[in-house]
């Protein structure tokens, strides 16, 4: 009686479960995430925040599909998102603050899929828009990531620093887990859509990885016009002045 029982609860557990029902790259990240756990998802967006290619617009969602879905708490996804953010923040801060924004930025250029560019444009937007740059950059792309390293550069308050990041990465992760959690309630009506969840997947990468490269290229013929142009440029400050 007690294994004729047990068997029908083990078919529906299985057969409930989104980790494992859905396939292709989606199906393997929510694996994933599934088996890391909450503090899973608080190393990815650690790990997020400061290697920004890893992008939280993937990560928080799904994991927000599993939350809604009951294999996740959603509190805590949202409280250990929230402190993976502002930990990675952290280690960005304290670089700039020692090491110094030039030499964090050609450091950090060298790790693959990340451009200096990207550091010298959450620069400006700092020093653009002055301390509120820290709350409001953490809601655009790739600006969030980084904007930590010029605040610490200038030596922003760390108090400040700290509540505008939790309060503003709070938000952030919170709509993107919300999100997903909505969609999560569902998750037997969007399995059908797995095809193409994949497909906006593949193109999200494949668009990072060919804007690494353009940009890589365009900047190595930008180098050697001006190692060829600078023997030019010696030459006619060399040159007499005419009389």
């Amino acid at each position: 009686m007690t294994t004729a029982l047990a068997a029908p609860a083990t078919t529906v557990t299985a057969a409930g479960d989104p980790s494992t029902d859905m396939g292709g790259l989606s199906g393997l990240v929510l694996q994933l995430i599934d088996a890391l756990g909450e503090w899973g998802v608080a190393l990815m967006l650690f790990v997020e925040t400061v290697f920004p290619p890893i992008p939280s617009e993937v990560i928080l969602p799904l994991a927000g599909f599993l939350a809604g879905a009951g294999r996740m708490n959603l509190v805590l996804v949202l409280v250990l998102a929230t402190l993976g953010s502002y930990l990675g923040a952290l280690v960005l801060y304290w670089l700039g603050a020692v090491i110094g924004f030039e030499r964090t930025t050609r450091w950090l250029g060298r790790l693959p899929l990340v451009d200096e560019d990207d550091f010298r444009k959450a620069a400006d937007w700092f020093h653009r828009h002055g301390k509120s740059a820290v709350f409001f950059g953490r809601f655009v792309p790739i600006v969030r990531s980084l904007i930590s390293l010029p605040a610490g550069a200038d030596r922003m308050h760390l108090g400040t620093f700290s509540v505008f990041t939790i309060i503003a990465s709070g938000i952030w992760n919170s709509a993107l887990v919300f999100l997903g959690a909505a969609f999560g309630t569902q998750y037997g009506k969007v399995e059908q859509y797995t095809e193409w969840i994949d497909r906006v997947l593949y193109v999200a990468i494949a668009a990072v990885i060919v804007t690494f490269v353009v940009r890589r290229i365009r900047r190595a013929r930008a180098d050697r016009a001006d190692r060829a142009a600078a023997p030019a440029r010696g030459r006619r400050r060399a040159e007499p002045a005419e009389d």
